[in-house]
């Protein structure tokens, strides 16, 4: 395999990362190039993008899976790794992503499992129900995976054959505290009752539906992702797993229902 054949472009997608970003690039510095694409950022981004040799694309795109099918096309090599700026690749990882790469394959993207920091403590256990995953297909030929068009979890289009699944793990540091978690889950809600609204998604749904989405995606996550393992951590996730449909629900029509009167 030629060196062209095994180019690798490492794609960090960011809004207001400047915690977070400096690291995440310092794990991808075995990449061939970098493109960071800034989405609406106000801090110093842009100087860290710069400072480790990235490519930069700045805009202002609403939709999560515009910025990143944009940031897709942007890159030359025909591997893409792609990375959100909370997340780090081992140097086990890296290696293993290389091998990947160079050796002839049919494959054309590959599965990596994930260790999810919540602060210091590592859960691995419970994740799912689009409150997180515990695996995800960030290595891949370009051409092989398409973002839809949703603010929040766009749904993605793979083409190819699918490869193994990697042994060594992606670092992904989640949430800061349990304080941080609802807030991410109130922004994930939000963004999620602006789809539903705008897609006339609402048409076919129900608040007895997502009452009972309540209670099985609880199960989801606390029995058949073993969230029980995890011990009051595997509750909390599996929790907010089972709030997130209903709170995107009453939003989207409760909220609904309070602007219409406003505009009235």
């Amino acid at each position: 395999m030629t060196h062209k054949e095994s180019y690798l472009s490492g794609l960090v997608v960011a809004h207001n990362e400047e915690k977070n970003l400096k690291a995440c690039l310092d794990t991808l510095q075995f990449c061939n190039e970098l493109i960071v694409v800034l989405d609406r950022c106000t801090d110093s981004s842009e100087k860290i993008a710069k400072e480790a040799g990235a490519k930069i694309l700045k805009g202002t795109w609403p939709i999560e899976g515009n910025r990143r099918n944009e940031g897709i096309a942007a890159c030359k090599g025909p591997w893409i790794l792609e990375l959100d700026a909370d997340e780090h690749i081992s140097i086990d990882l890296a290696k293993e992503i290389k091998k990947a790469i160079k050796n002839p394959s049919e494959a054309a993207y590959f599965t990596i499992p994930v260790d999810n920091y919540i602060g210091r403590h590592c859960v691995r256990y419970g994740w799912g129900a689009y409150f997180g995953v515990g695996s995800v297909k960030r290595l891949f030929k370009k051409g092989a995976k398409i973002w839809g068009n949703q603010r929040i979890h766009p749904r993605i289009t793979f083409t190819g054959k699918e490869g193994y699944r990697f042994s060594n793990r992606l670092i992904h540091y989640v949430d800061k505290d349990i304080s941080d978690m609802i807030v991410r889950l109130n922004r994930y809600t939000t963004a999620r009752a602006e789809d539903m609204r705008e897609s006339g998604e609402l048409k076919s749904e129900t608040l007895q539906r997502n009452v009972r989405r309540i209670f099985s995606r609880f199960y989801k996550c606390y029995i058949r992702k073993k969230g029980y393992k995890e011990g009051a951590y595997g509750f909390l996730i599996a929790l907010c797993a089972g709030l997130y449909p209903i709170l995107s629900y009453l939003k989207a029509t409760l909220e609904k229902e309070k602007n219409d009167h406003v505009k009235d």
